[in-house]
């Protein structure tokens, strides 16, 4: 038997974003007109075009840079735990829509549902097949 023992960088700080903003795809919305971005950077170079002060923020070399990990809002989850957190955002958001998430797309043939539109294609690109099949009616 192999037991895995996770180690938490005890100088990370811990991050739980709610549902909502897991699945929000633009979290960084400009205050002027209110477009979203999914990155802090392109909000930055958006707010250029409405001709404000701006400046990336740039570090210092005194500052020091806490790494971030990324916990699961749900309570019962394992990634929940901080000793089990991701390491970032786009881990987190893929496991919250691909485990807690909507499942919105179903296979026909073995009524199994996704919740990420690629991991249906996938399935449906080899549903049918002996392999895939083997699979499914293990996994139901």
């Amino acid at each position: 038997m192999v037991y895995y023992v996770m180690y938490m960088d005890l100088d990370a700080e811990v991050i739980t974003l709610s549902p909502k903003n897991l699945m929000m795809t633009n979290r960084f919305l400009c205050e002027i007109c209110g477009k979203g971005f999914q990155r802090n950077h392109n909000l930055q170079l958006h707010k250029r075009g409405h001709i404000l002060s701006w400046k990336l923020k740039q570090r210092t070399k005194m500052e020091v840079v806490r790494k971030k990990v990324y916990v699961c809002s749900e309570p019962t989850c394992v990634h929940h735990d901080p000793a089990r957190a991701l390491g970032d955002l786009t881990k987190i958001k893929k496991h919250f829509s691909q485990n807690h998430g909507e499942k919105k797309w179903k296979c026909d043939k073995f009524s199994k549902k996704y919740a990420v539109q690629s991991d249906w294609k996938a399935h449906s690109k080899n549903c049918g097949t002996l392999f895939a099949d083997l699979l499914a009616s293990t996994s139901s």
